[in-house]
């Protein structure tokens, strides 16, 4: 079974930065695409990122292009998101997924694993 566990949320101030990880356990880490996603409250679940199975293909919703990088040690088995610059808009419980294949890396419904989530606050 596969398990995702993501780490590194909190309490953030406006104009910081965070990184989350994400350990994943149970498969292959390698033969997976991996996505980050975010919730905020009363919000649909939105993509945030994805990277391929070794690194080499990244995608980043226009939204957070040029504050977020998303990263990946298959060594380790875990994914990383790095949020620079944060606001109040980044407020969000943020997933990572998993899934096989590139077709419409952004739609939440072709990822097969998730995680629990972890909750990112931007306040002062």
């Amino acid at each position: 079974q596969v398990q995702l566990v993501e780490s590194g949320g909190g309490l953030v101030q406006p104009g910081g930065s965070l990184r989350l990880s994400c350990a994943v356990s149970g498969g292959t880490f390698s033969n997976y695409v991996m996505g980050w996603f975010r919730q905020a409250p009363g919000r649909e679940r939105e993509f945030v990122a994805c990277i391929g199975e070794n690194g080499g293909i990244t995608s980043y919703a226009d939204s957070v292009k040029g504050r977020i990088a998303i990263s990946r040690d298959n060594a380790k088995n875990t994914v990383y998101l790095q949020v620079n610059s944060v606001t109040p808009e980044d407020t969000a419980v943020y997933y990572c997924a998993a899934r096989e294949g590139y077709a419409d890396l952004d739609d939440s419904r072709r990822y097969a694993y998730w995680g629990q989530g972890t909750q990112v606050t931007v306040s002062s």
